[in-house]
C-alpha cells in the first residue's frame, strides 16, 4: 500500500475527514492531491466543504449515540458554535427547539432552526393545552410537554447531522430556513458493498435529580405566632396551646428543639390526641422522587450491492421517569431502499414511523396540578407519608387527603389520579426518482410527507383544587404536511480550469392541521372519565388552519481550478398567508470561497489549508394563516362562535432578512490543528408583529409590518490532535460563540414607548425599546438612593415601591462555549465534554414563593434576632429629601415576604452563568481475536453519563431555565420548573 494512501485511510478511520473518492480530482499515481469533506447542504445536495461560502458543521452519528437521551437533539448542546438547544425542563419527552445565532424576530415562532430530514422539511411546531404556565388561582389547567417533531426521530437511524447556520446556507428553503437549518441524513446501508450487516444497540440508563434548592429544615410551619406566654408555638387546629397555626404554607414557626405540640395525626385524619414531637422530615420532598429508568433496544439490518442498498430498523424504548407514575413507551420503525432501475434511472424510498404512548406525563408550571406547586408549599414538619393514602377514609375518588390547605393538592393525587395521556402516531418519509437525461443533465423528483395523528387526554379527579367535581378532556390532533420537489441539475467541466453546475427547480408545500377539543366539565360519577359521564360538555370543532407555499428556485456554482468558487441562488415564493398583491416575494444569495493555500502555493507539511469565505443573502418570511380577513373563533357554548380579538390586516408584507457573513478556515501541522472563525450580521426588516389597539374598535390587537432587528456575532471552532500515535490519540474539539442583538426600529405607534412582545406570570415583561435587545426582561424592583443603597419606608420598614418598571437583565448569555475531549488507547476510548455560558438572567417564581414562605436557607438569617425583628440594610428618605440609615425593625416573616415578593422581579432574578459536565463515556471495543471467535464483526461495551456535574450560582434546579407557556418555550423564566436529571447508563453495541 502506498504511503499517501495509508495516510488517507488513517485520517478516515480517525473521523477527521470524510472522503468521497468520486468527488476527487484526477491525481497522480503516487499521491493524493486533495482531501475534501463532503457535507449535505440545502435540498439535500452534497457538496465539497471547500466550495462553500458559509459554515456547515457536521456531527456524525457516533456523537449522538455516545450518551443516550430521551431527545437526541440535546446531544448537540455545546458541540456546535452558535447553537442553543432550548428545553422547558418539563418532563421526560423533553420538547426542544434549536436556535442558531440568536433571535432574529420579535415573533418567537420565527426564531427556530428548520429541521430537515433527508431533504424534506419537518414541521416541528407543537400544539399546547391552551393554558399558561402561571395558573394559580385561575381555576385553569397547566401546560403539558407532549413532545414535538424532533424527538420522534430515532438517533439509531441517523447517519449525520449538518448544521447550516446562516440564512445564506438555508436560503433555498425559503421562509422556513430564515433561522438556519438542521440537515438530518438517515442511514441507508449504502456502505455495505455486497455484505449483510446486523446491528444491535441496547442501553439502560438511570436518572436522579441533578440539583436541589437549598431547603431549610431548622424551623417548621407557622408565621411567628406566639402563645399567651410570649413563646413561639405550633398547633394543628385550635388546641389548649392556642389558635390554629397549621393552615399556613409558611415556615416561620418554632425552631425544631425537641418540643411537643398538637400536630396532624394521619390515623385519625385530624388533630393528634396527645402532643407529638416537633421534628423535621428532611427528605419530605426529595423522597417523592424516584430513580428514573430508560431501557432501549434497537436492531437493524442493512446490505448493498452495485444496484441496491437496503436498511431496516426497529427500536423499542421504555421510560419510567423520576416522578412516580410518569414516563412513556416509544416504538420506531425505519425502512430505506435505494435501487438502480437502469443505467439512467434511480429510485429511493425512506419511511420512518414513530409511536409514542404514555398514560401519564407531568404537568408543568405554577398551579395545583403541578408537582412543583406541591414542592413549593410542602412544609418542613410534614411527613410525606401522611399524603400516601390519597383519599380520606371511606371517601375514595370523592375527597382527597390534603390536611393543611384545600388549595394544595395531594402529591400522590397529582401523580396517580391527575393523568395526562397521549397516543401519538407519527409518519415521515419520501420517495425520490433521479433520471440522467444526458451525460451532463439529470432530474430529481421527490415527494415527502409528514403525518401526525395524536390523541391527548387530561383527567382531573373530584376534590382537586381547580375542579371540585372533576374534569375530563380529549384533544384529537391531525397534521399533514406535504412537500413536492422537482430539480434539474446540469454539470459540466470546461477545459481543465472551470467546473460549472446549475440547478433549477420548484416546490409545492401544503400543510393541513386540525384539532378537535372535547371537554367534560364535572363528572357525574367520580373516577369515570368518559364524555357521556360529563355534567356539562364543551365541544370545540376544528377551524381551518391550512397553508400552501409554491416556490421556484435556482442554484449556480462556478469553480476555477478547484481554488476559487462562486455560488448564486435565487428563490421566489408565493404564500397563501399573504395578500394577493404581496404574496410573491423574491430573494437571492451569493457566496464565494478562495483556497488561499492553493492560490498562493502555501501548502507544506506545516501549513496545509487556508480558506477565505464570504456570503450575502436576503430571505423572505411569511406569517401564520388566516390573518388577512375576519374569521370567527369557536365558543365555549356548543354550536356557537365568537368574534376574534385580533383585527385582520389585508395588506401584510413579507418580513425580509438580510444576512452577511465572512470567515476563514485554517489547517496546520498535517491537519492536526484546524481552526475556523466566522463573523456575521443579520438584519430583519418589516417584521410581522402584533400590537394593541383601542378597545373601542371591538378588537384588542392587530397585525402590522414594522420594526427592524440586527444580530451581530462571532464564532470560533478549534479541532486538534495534541497526541496521535499507533496506540494512543487525544483529540480536542472546542467552540466559542458570541451574539449581540439590537433593536433598530419599532412601530411608529409606540412613539418611544416600549413594545411588549410577551409576559410571563404577569410580572416579567419582554419589552422592546429602540436601542435595546430581544430578550430584555423588565419588571418592578428595588428603589435606590443616589449612592446606591436600598430605600426603605420609615413607617413600616418595608422596601420602597417603585411606580415604574425597569430593565432587570437579558435572558440570553453574552457568550457560550463548549469543549470535547476524546482519548483512545488501544481498545479503550474515554471521552467527556464540558459546556457553559457567561451571564444571562432568569426570574424564578419558585425562589419568590419559597423565600416568601421561609423555605430556603437564606431566610434563616435574622430569625434569632431580639423579637425576631430584621432591620433592612439601607436608608430611608427624610422629609427634606435627604437620606438616613434605616432603623425600623419588622418581623422576619414580613421582611422576607416583602423583599422577595412576587412583583419584585429584581430580587428573584439571578445570573444563569454555568459550567456543566455535559456528557462522559468510557468504552471498550473487544479485539478481533475475541469477536472472530464469537462470529461477530464488532463488539463495544460502554458506560456513559450525562449532566454529571454542574457549577452555577443559580439557586434553583437548573440555570438553563425556561417555561412552557401553552405551546411556546420562553427562556429566562422559571415558573414551576421540574428537576433536571443526572443520567448514568450502560450500552452494548454488537455488529454481525
Amino acid at each position: 500500500m502506498r504511503k499517501e494512501t495509508q495516510k488517507l485511510l488513517f485520517l478516515s478511520v480517525l473521523g477527521l475527514v470524510s472522503v468521497n473518492i468520486a468527488a476527487q480530482q484526477q491525481v497522480k499515481k503516487d499521491s493524493i492531491k486533495t482531501i475534501d469533506e463532503v457535507v449535505v447542504t440545502a435540498l439535500g445536495i452534497k457538496r465539497q466543504d471547500r466550495s462553500l461560502g458559509y459554515v456547515a458543521e457536521t456531527i456524525k452519528s457516533d456523537e449522538l449515540l455516545k450518551t443516550q437521551n430521551n431527545n437526541w437533539s440535546q446531544a448537540l448542546e455545546g458541540k456546535v458554535a452558535g447553537l442553543k438547544i432550548q428545553t422547558a425542563g418539563a418532563g421526560p419527552l423533553g420538547s426542544s427547539i434549536i436556535k442558531l445565532r440568536g433571535d432574529i424576530s420579535m415573533n418567537p415562532d420565527q426564531n427556530n432552526a428548520l429541521i430537515v430530514v433527508d431533504g424534506v422539511p419537518l414541521n416541528n411546531n407543537t400544539t399546547g393545552t391552551g393554558f399558561s404556565s402561571y395558573g394559580a388561582g385561575a381555576k385553569a389547567d397547566l401546560p403539558i410537554d407532549y413532545g414535538n417533531g424532533i424527538n420522534t426521530i430515532n438517533p439509531d437511524d441517523i447517519e449525520s447531522v449538518t448544521v447550516l447556520k446562516g440564512s445564506t446556507a438555508s436560503a433555498l428553503y425559503g421562509s422556513r430556513g430564515a433561522g438556519g437549518a438542521i440537515m438530518i441524513t438517515t442511514k441507508s446501508g449504502k456502505s455495505r458493498k455486497g455484505k449483510v450487516q446486523v446491528s444491535l444497540n441496547s442501553y439502560s440508563s438511570y436518572d436522579t435529580v441533578l440539583k436541589w434548592p437549598d431547603y431549610q429544615y431548622e424551623y417548621g410551619q407557622g408565621t411567628m405566632q406566639k402563645d399567651t406566654k410570649g413563646n413561639y408555638f405550633y398547633s394543628y387546629q385550635a388546641s389548649a396551646d392556642g389558635v390554629n397555626t397549621g393552615g399556613t404554607s409558611s415556615a416561620f414557626g418554632p425552631r425544631f428543639a425537641g418540643q411537643y405540640y398538637f400536630q396532624y395525626d394521619p390515623t385519625i385524619e385530624g388533630q393528634s390526641a396527645e402532643r407529638k414531637l416537633w421534628q423535621p422530615y428532611k427528605n419530605n420532598i426529595k423522597d417523592f422522587w424516584e430513580t428514573g429508568t430508560t431501557f432501549s433496544n434497537n436492531i437493524s439490518v442493512e446490505a448493498s450491492n452495485d444496484n441496491t442498498a437496503f436498511r431496516s430498523s426497529l427500536t423499542y424504548l421504555k421510560n419510567e421517569w423520576m416522578m412516580p407514575n410518569t414516563g412513556f413507551d416509544r416504538f420506531n420503525a425505519a425502512f430505506s431502499v435505494d435501487h438502480k432501475l437502469s443505467e439512467k434511472l434511480k429510485m429511493g424510498i425512506k419511511l420512518n414511523y414513530n409511536k409514542t404512548k404514555s398514560d401519564n406525563l407531568p404537568a408543568t408550571g405554577y398551579s395545583n396540578q403541578s408537582i412543583s406547586y406541591f414542592m413549593i408549599f410542602q412544609n418542613p414538619n410534614v411527613d410525606l407519608s401522611w399524603y400516601r393514602p390519597i383519599w380520606k377514609s371511606g371517601q375514595d375518588q370523592v375527597d382527597q387527603v390534603h390536611p393543611f390547605s384545600s388549595f394544595i393538592d395531594n402529591p400522590y393525587l397529582i401523580a396517580y389520579e391527575m393523568l395526562n395521556g397521549v397516543d401519538k402516531n407519527f409518519l415521515t418519509g419520501n420517495v425520490n426518482l433521479n433520471y440522467k437525461i444526458t451525460k451532463n443533465l439529470e432530474v430529481m423528483v421527490r415527494s415527502g410527507m409528514e403525518l401526525n395523528n395524536e390523541l391527548r387526554t387530561q383527567k382531573r379527579p373530584w376534590s382537586s383544587a381547580n375542579y371540585l367535581q372533576g374534569m375530563y378532556r380529549e384533544q384529537h390532533i391531525r397534521l399533514m404536511d406535504l412537500n413536492n420537489d422537482i430539480l434539474f441539475t446540469y454539470k459540466k467541466q470546461f477545459n481543465e480550469d472551470f467546473d460549472f453546475s446549475a440547478s433549477v427547480g420548484g416546490n409545492i408545500r401544503y400543510t393541513e392541521y386540525t384539532m378537535n377539543d372535547y371537554l367534560a366539565e364535572g363528572l357525574l360519577k367520580p373516577g369515570v372519565y368518559t364524555m357521556p359521564n360529563a355534567i356539562s360538555t364543551i365541544i370545540k370543532f376544528a377551524k381551518p388552519n391550512d397553508k400552501q407555499v409554491n416556490s421556484t428556485y435556482a442554484l449556480a456554482t462556478l469553480g476555477y481550478q478547484n481554488k476559487m468558487f462562486l455560488d448564486l441562488t435565487a428563490r421566489n415564493d408565493w404564500s397563501s398567508t399573504l395578500p394577493k398583491e404581496n404574496r410573491s416575494y423574491f430573494y437571492p444569495s451569493v457566496g464565494t470561497s478562495f483556497i488561499l493555500s492553493d492560490i498562493f502555493k502555501l501548502t507544506s507539511d506545516k501549513f496545509n489549508y487556508w480558506k477565505l469565505r464570504a456570503s450575502w443573502s436576503k430571505v423572505g418570511n411569511d406569517t401564520d394563516p388566516y390573518l388577512l380577513i375576519k374569521y370567527y373563533n369557536n365558543s365555549d357554548f356548543n354550536g356557537s362562535v365568537e368574534s376574534p380579538s385580533l383585527y385582520p390586516n389585508p395588506n401584510l408584507r413579507p418580513n425580509m432578512i438580510t444576512n452577511m457573513e465572512a470567515g476563514m478556515d485554517i489547517s496546520i501541522l498535517k491537519n492536526r490543528i484546524n481552526y475556523t472563525i466566522t463573523a456575521y450580521q443579520n438584519n430583519s426588516k418589516d417584521q410581522i408583529v402584533k400590537i394593541p389597539t383601542l378597545w373601542e374598535t371591538g378588537y384588542s390587537n392587530r397585525m402590522i409590518n414594522a420594526g427592524e432587528v440586527r444580530n451581530r456575532g462571532l464564532e470560533m471552532t478549534l479541532n486538534t490532535f495534541p497526541v496521535r500515535n499507533k496506540n494512543f490519540s487525544w483529540s480536542v474539539n472546542a467552540n466559542w460563540s458570541m451574539n449581540t442583538n439590537k433593536i433598530l426600529s419599532l412601530p411608529e405607534e409606540f412613539k418611544g414607548e416600549p413594545y411588549t412582545m410577551g409576559s410571563v406570570g404577569g410580572v416579567v415583561y419582554y419589552n422592546a425599546f429602540v436601542g435595546g435587545s430581544l430578550g430584555d426582561m423588565y419588571g418592578y424592583g428595588l428603589m435606590y438612593s443616589p449612592d446606591g443603597q436600598v430605600i426603605y419606608n420609615a413607617t413600616d420598614g418595608l422596601t420602597g415601591k417603585p411606580t415604574q418598571m425597569k430593565k432587570i437583565g437579558n435572558a440570553y448569555a453574552k457568550w457560550r462555549a463548549g469543549i470535547q475531549n476524546e482519548f483512545k488507547y488501544k481498545n479503550f476510548t474515554v471521552s467527556f465534554s464540558f459546556d457553559g455560558q457567561y451571564k444571562g438572567m432568569a426570574y424564578s417564581q419558585s425562589h419568590h414563593k419559597m423565600s416568601e414562605q421561609g423555605k430556603l436557607g437564606h431566610t434563616l438569617a435574622g430569625r434569632d434576632n431580639p423579637g425576631g425583628l430584621i432591620i433592612g440594610n439601607g436608608v430611608v428618605q427624610n422629609p427634606d429629601g435627604s437620606f438616613s440609615q434605616n432603623t425600623k425593625g419588622i418581623l422576619a416573616s414580613a421582611y422576607y415576604a416583602d423583599y422577595y415578593r412576587r412583583a419584585n422581579v429584581e430580587t428573584n432574578t439571578f445570573d444563569t452563568s454555568f459550567i456543566k459536565l455535559r456528557d462522559a463515556r468510557i468504552a471498550y471495543t473487544f479485539p478481533k481475536n475475541i469477536t472472530e471467535q464469537l462470529k461477530i464483526t464488532d463488539l463495544t461495551l460502554s458506560l456513559f453519563g450525562r449532566n454529571l456535574w454542574m457549577w452555577t450560582k443559580f439557586p434553583l434546579f437548573d440555570p438553563e431555565a425556561a417555561t412552557l407557556n401553552d405551546n411556546q418555550i420562553t427562556p429566562g423564566v422559571e415558573m414551576g420548573q421540574l428537576p433536571t436529571a443526572r443520567t448514568v447508563g450502560i450500552q452494548l453495541n454488537v455488529k454481525f
